[in-house]
């Protein structure tokens, strides 16, 4: 987005409801229709207050088996009736759709998206306006941004969604990353722990709903931030490295983020509130069997203390050699496009790569955390080196998840059900059951035996009205990025 289209959209605002509309989008509360601006409209193809999708595969987002031949009755933006398509009335005026062949999953609940690319070496443009409709196009209807550089932009994107002002998922927008001394120019460094509560009631009293530690937090910082959080009733995530998964874990942080590729607890001789360095965390992590006993004691640490974990494999996988080009990139603006591609030919020709091994080891280490019992979520950081698409990678980290052992189901299930549990909605979203809001994507054929259709997508419903993913992404293809 342009600074001058920033500025529109800041004028454009309404300030006396902004931060109402942020802090109340924490809260479930039962489905209405949205009142949609004109703004959105173009981008609507089913807008009426009943709707009867008919002789559909129902996939609930449960993990259970699908049921075929189902009818699911809109009304006002809930699902009013679901059942087999021979018992179950069509009310009179509704709008009928005949989805024979189609399956129709719960909208997907991504828990580590941004509103950011990498523009250049370590810096990050906001792209509000492209990024949020290309999540909605790929079925993504509620998300968390893990971590902003924005500030009160990301927070007023959340709340133009929720007024209806703006096309795009419902949003779990976290603060500006919760950080020490960094190279990166765009965060704030935390002076000591009293600065990180200072910090943390700051963004919450200006509408944050939900809080990213990063890498060179200390323990004594991240203790406050969580606390102060807790207070609040809001979670902490991190990206961790100078204190360790079982230390986070202590503390009572809620969620770690990129599965284990981050995990700095299997370093010799770590020095306490320090970060090694990624390379240094990764190449003692190459080093620990799934199957040892410290690797089972972390999980068993981590599931103890309710610690979610979650998926971001789409990022790790651009710098994997041997893994394909990722989903959507021909959208992106084209120097940002030629700018990935140098990138992934590096990649590429990287012979000595510690991916080559991590990638299938963190891969292993996600199944055995779930096996273990523990709850795992999923998300796709469109940051790295460029190339992981909102929407697009979306659908990828679902195949990924499949790739890496667990059943269609299963990786539906975490990128639904799991993601609504973690953030206290499961009531509303994450799964297809009466009552619950109509939030929907409608996929031509059937991701339950082919996880690939999940990028098959017709049509998504986000309180019951329903988005043309065509014309969402027509409308930014070659500007993603820097829209």
């Amino acid at each position: 987005m342009s600074t001058t289209r920033v500025s529109r959209f800041i004028r454009a605002a309404r300030p006396a409801a902004l931060f109402a509309l942020v802090a109340a989008a924490a809260a479930p509360a039962v489905a209405q229709r949205p009142t949609l601006s004109r703004a959105v409209m173009p981008y609507v193809s089913v807008d009426t207050s009943v709707v009867a999708l008919t002789h559909v595969r129902v996939i609930d987002g449960t993990g259970a088996a699908p049921m075929d031949n189902q009818t699911v009755v809109i009304r006002d933006g809930n699902i009013a009736a679901l059942g087999p398509s021979g018992s179950v009335a069509v009310p009179a005026g509704a709008q009928v759709l005949d989805l024979t062949g189609k399956s129709v999953i719960p909208g997907l609940v991504m828990m580590h998206e941004h509103l950011f690319y990498p523009t250049g070496p370590g810096v990050y443009g906001n792209d509000y306006t492209s990024f949020t409709r290309l999540y909605l196009a790929g079925g993504v209807t509620s998300m968390r941004t893990t971590g902003n550089v924005g500030g009160y932009g990301d927070l007023r994107v959340a709340a133009a969604i929720k007024a209806g002002d703006m096309p795009g998922p419902w949003i779990d927008a976290t603060a500006p990353y919760v950080q020490g001394p960094s190279g990166f120019s765009q965060m704030y460094a935390l002076k000591d722990s009293a600065d990180a509560r200072r910090y943390v009631n700051f963004w919450a009293d200006a509408g944050a709903t939900s809080f990213k530690a990063y890498m060179n937090i200390t323990r004594p910082e991240l203790a406050a931030a969580i606390d102060a959080a807790h207070k609040r009733g809001l979670k902490v995530t991190g990206h961790l490295c100078s204190v360790t998964y079982r230390e986070a874990a202590d503390l009572g942080i809620d969620d770690l983020e990129h599965g284990f590729f981050v995990a700095t607890d299997f370093v010799k001789d770590k020095k306490p509130d320090l970060c090694p360095g990624q390379a240094q965390g990764m190449q003692a992590l190459a080093t620990v069997d799934t199957g040892s006993a410290e690797f089972k004691a972390l999980v068993q640490h981590l599931i103890a203390k309710h610690v979610a974990v979650t998926s971001t494999l789409t990022v790790f996988e651009t710098f994997t050699p041997g893994q394909p080009l990722p989903p959507g990139i021909d959208v992106l603006d084209p120097l940002l496009l030629e700018q990935f591609l140098r990138n992934y030919d590096r990649t590429q020709r990287n012979p000595n790569s510690i991916y080559k091994k991590l990638f299938a080891e963190d891969r292993a280490m996600e199944v055995a955390f779930v096996r273990a019992g523990g709850l795992l979520l999923a998300g796709t950081d469109p940051t790295g080196g460029g190339g992981v698409i909102p929407g697009y990678s979306d659908q990828r980290q679902a195949e990924l998840l499949v790739g890496s052992g667990f059943t269609p189901l299963e990786a539906i299930k975490i990128c639904t059900l799991n993601g609504a549990t973690y953030m206290g909605r499961a009531d509303r979203v994450g799964s297809i059951a009466m009552g619950k809001q109509a939030d929907l994507v409608v996929i031509d054929g059937n991701p339950a035996a082919n996880i690939d259709d999940i990028a098959r997508v017709q049509l998504v419903f986000k309180q019951g009205v329903g988005y043309d993913p065509r014309k969402l992404i027509e409308s930014v293809k070659g500007s993603v990025g820097l829209y």
